[in-house]
């Protein structure tokens, strides 16, 4: 399964969010797109599952325009995970996960013994067995992304949209939740925050300001100083992660201190002599 996006532009009162943004996602693999808040990371994904509909451009799944397959064949194909949800959703976990059935179903029918297995086995494989019956409100943060990481499962889809999905979680839930998507083998977009978490997770990244894609690349390309500089707004130092020889990036604010930069920078590298 393949995207395709050429040319999106969106706009809202005249003002501009998106311009003329291209981006590919290949087969099998997890694509992340960062940049600032009001970016246009959330619109174009937005546009992307057809929440909004791009004033210019095309977007494309294995060649397929998306706007000309409908809502149900896009959502037998497309999956997608947000980052917020509901305070009252006064929904069951099983109800929730079961939701990703309704693009093989009719309106009024009901679960089959096919639709149910389908659902326990999206549960146990993001650890929740047993929890069919629990209050989705009554979950963790951690718990319930999972639970909408289920729901995504039972969907049967080979196309994963992710908004920012370890945002608010702590740190052993968001490496949980990356582990479980890059386990599950779909061809994923992914929205993300933590750069540190792109760098380790995704195959290829866009960079996106302005509601423009600015860089892209292997993140050893697309992480770059001078990007994240001109991007972020913030000076950092970019090493090679000696567990897993990704990039690892620090932070500083500019103009401050490089001193705690390059102490953070030492240690990414392992100690100095002199403070061994």
């Amino acid at each position: 399964m393949r995207l395709q996006a050429d040319n999106v532009s969106w706009s809202v009162a005249g003002k501009p969010i998106l311009r003329d943004v291209s981006l590919a996602v290949e087969s099998g693999s997890i694509t992340g797109l960062i940049g600032p808040n009001g970016s246009g990371k959330s619109t174009l994904l937005r546009c992307i599952y057809r929440a909004l509909r791009p004033d210019s451009g095309s977007i494309t799944l294995d060649g397929d325009d998306l706007t000309r397959i409908g809502s149900r064949g896009t959502a037998r194909r497309v999956a997608v995970a947000l980052q917020e949800y509901p305070s009252d959703f006064q929904f069951t976990v099983g109800e929730i996960v079961s939701m990703g059935r309704n693009p093989h179903k009719g309106m009024f029918d009901r679960d089959t013994p096919e639709d149910r297995s389908i659902i326990r086995s999206a549960l146990a494989r993001v650890g929740l067995a047993g929890f069919s019956h629990r209050n989705f409100n009554t979950l963790s943060g951690g718990e319930k992304q999972r639970v909408i990481i289920a729901r995504t499962l039972a969907q049967q889809a080979s196309f994963l949209v992710l908004d920012e999905p370890t945002n608010h979680l702590d740190i052993r839930y968001q490496l949980e939740i990356m582990e479980l998507v890059r386990d599950m083998g779909l061809t994923t977009l992914a929205a993300l925050h933590d750069l540190n978490i792109a760098a380790d997770y995704c195959d290829f990244i866009y960079v996106i300001d302005s509601g423009r894609i600015v860089a892209s690349g292997k993140p050893s390309e697309a992480l770059q100083p001078e990007i994240i500089s001109e991007v972020f707004g913030v000076g950092a130092l970019v090493s090679e992660d000696a567990l897993t020889g990704k990039p690892r990036i620090s932070f500083y604010l500019k103009g401050h201190a490089p001193r705690e930069a390059a102490l953070a920078h030492s240690y990414s590298n392992g100690p100095t002599p002199s403070s061994q």
